[in-house]
């Protein structure tokens, strides 16, 4: 049966995509985004994402002449608010559903097929890394100790942020100063002075379960992306970039605020 409700369509499509835990968190994040863009409204962030309904959407939104317009409107309106590189990941994501919605003949043509987001100037903020300076001032800023963790992390080890995000207490040895090998291959992550000294005490009392952690508990989530101690789950991209760029935002001249990217960029030199 041909599904009504966009909604629906986004279950079915995490159900049949083949994505691990964290990747369909992330992919059911953007997709509900997108129900919110979709009928000209503004997604929630912060706390209130988590408390907020998003609205009842009809599939056929993404259908009729209108809906390739409709999408660009959407796109730049979320390109405003997040940056290039997180609407770039969200159309993405949209896309690869609306691709499989139309296989299935729930949808006509993709309205995101001819959509195509500007390419990332190679001047602007999202583009380069923090000078030193500005890399100073973000490390010294008053954070949470998580925050502190992840951006010195970020920074020295140059990893993907999926990766250290995906990190879990019980695959780090803190006195060599990386993580083990995992099972799929991954070289280990490598870190320097600045996570070496905070470290220890953000995993004080903990021996397994993800190493970044959101503030509140979350029963519902996949015990692999739970912490046994606290109940709490794993942070994810979305939120530790929003986090970042509110930090950054009274450093930024342009007040936008930068991004994680932005210090793994910077990230020139190999861990010691």
């Amino acid at each position: 049966m041909v599904p009504v409700e966009y909604a629906v369509a986004v279950e079915r499509y995490l159900a049949a995509a083949g994505l691990g835990d964290g990747s369909r968190r992330i992919y059911r994040i953007a997709l509900t985004s997108w129900a919110w863009l979709l009928v000209g409204r503004t997604p929630p962030s912060g706390p209130e994402r988590r408390r907020a309904v998003p609205p009842v959407v009809p599939l056929a939104v993404l259908e009729g002449p209108g809906a390739p317009q409709r999408l660009a409107a959407a796109f730049a309106v979320r390109e405003a608010a997040v940056g290039p590189r997180t609407a770039h990941r969200e159309l993405s994501i949209l896309r690869s559903a609306a691709a499989w919605w139309h296989g299935r003949g729930w949808i006509a043509a993709p309205p995101t097929a001819d959509l195509r987001p500007r390419p990332l100037a190679a001047g602007r903020p999202e583009a380069r890394g923090l000078d030193r300076g500005q890399l100073r001032a973000v490390l010294a800023l008053r954070a949470p100790l998580r925050d502190k963790v992840l951006w010195h992390l970020v920074h020295e080890s140059g990893a993907p942020i999926e990766q250290l995000l995906a990190l879990d207490v019980d695959r780090l040895d803190p006195a060599a100063r990386r993580s083990h090998p995992s099972a799929d291959g991954r070289v280990p992550v490598r870190w320097r002075s600045g996570t070496a000294g905070l470290l220890p005490m953000l995993v004080l009392g903990r021996t397994e379960g993800p190493l970044f952690l959101t503030d509140r508990r979350a029963p519902a989530t996949p015990a692999a992306d739970r912490c046994p101690t606290t109940g709490r789950a794993r942070l994810s991209y979305r939120r530790a970039a929003e986090l970042f760029t509110a930090a950054t935002r009274p450093l930024d001249p342009a007040g936008r605020g930068w991004t994680l990217g932005q210090l793994r960029q910077d990230a020139r030199h190999p861990a010691r």
